[in-house]
């Protein structure tokens, strides 16, 4: 498959049965934990797209999903309406500068340092139970991270448009550690963040880049059954089994990126 598949030709029916299934594998995992794309992209390549129309495409499909699985966990979302403002700006604002930065960089440009910032991400869950209760104590009571944790937010953002795997989990290492609340909130505020970036990043890449939107029709399908699974059985898992999920999901992305 030269060049790819680029935006045009149809996908045989295999092909497009393996794709609306990884799209459900991806929402699943995606209001879970986070990652989906390592199950939707590695599909989309091996069905012949080129790497940046099935990353768009990729990011395009899984909105839908990422908004099933936000349904799915609004009961954890009471409460955090100015949490979701405040943070959601900078998702907002980074999640267009990865879509801008994927059009203009080469995509070499985040391989070395993602496996990297999801091993710090992952130690992060691990000790979030200790490092949380830490913080608590030294912080004035009702009092959340400003600056560093918008900071850390705008980098995933920034991070997430560009290409997304594993964004989820980045997000929840840094929420885990910085906010004094539930893993499971956490978790839900993770996937409206998640959402909003795939929505900027789409938005832009609709604009300005090649979509192959049969792809994009399949995923969206099948995330949306995903998301929906994922919302509404990933919430009842008790938070050291959710935190263990994570671990395993991160360490399979670890593996996944640097054997390419």
């Amino acid at each position: 498959m030269p060049g790819g598949r680029a935006g045009g030709g149809l996908l045989s029916l295999l092909e497009a049965i393996a794709v609306a299934l990884a799209g459900v594998g991806a929402g699943t995992i995606n209001a879970v934990v986070g990652s989906g794309t390592l199950i939707t992209f590695p599909v989309l390549l091996a069905v012949g797209y080129a790497p940046v129309v099935a990353n768009v495409s990729n990011s395009l499909g899984l909105v839908p999903g990422s908004f099933a699985g936000i349904v799915g966990y609004r009961r954890e979302l009471r409460g955090q309406r100015s949490r979701i403002v405040r943070l959601g700006s900078a998702s907002f604002t980074g999640g267009i500068v990865g879509a801008v930065l994927l059009l203009v960089l080469p995509a070499e440009a985040f391989e070395v340092i993602v496996p990297v910032l999801i091993a710090i991400a992952l130690v992060l869950i691990v000790l979030q139970p200790r490092l949380a209760q830490r913080l608590a104590a030294r912080r004035p009571p009702g009092h959340e991270p400003g600056a560093p944790l918008l900071a850390g937010i705008f980098g995933t953002g920034v991070y997430g448009g560009y290409f997304g795997a594993a964004q989820g989990i980045l997000l929840l290492g840094i929420m885990g550690a910085a906010l004094p609340d539930d893993l499971h909130r956490i978790n839900a505020l993770k996937n409206v963040l998640a959402a909003i970036v795939n929505l900027v990043a789409g938005v832009v890449f609709v604009l300005v880049a090649d979509v192959a939107w049969e792809a994009v029709a399949l995923v969206a399908a099948g995330s949306v059954v995903g998301g929906s699974l994922g919302g509404r059985y990933g919430r009842r898992l008790p938070p050291p089994v959710l935190r263990a999920v994570i671990i395993v999901v991160g360490v399979f992305a670890i593996v996944r990126l640097v054997a390419g």
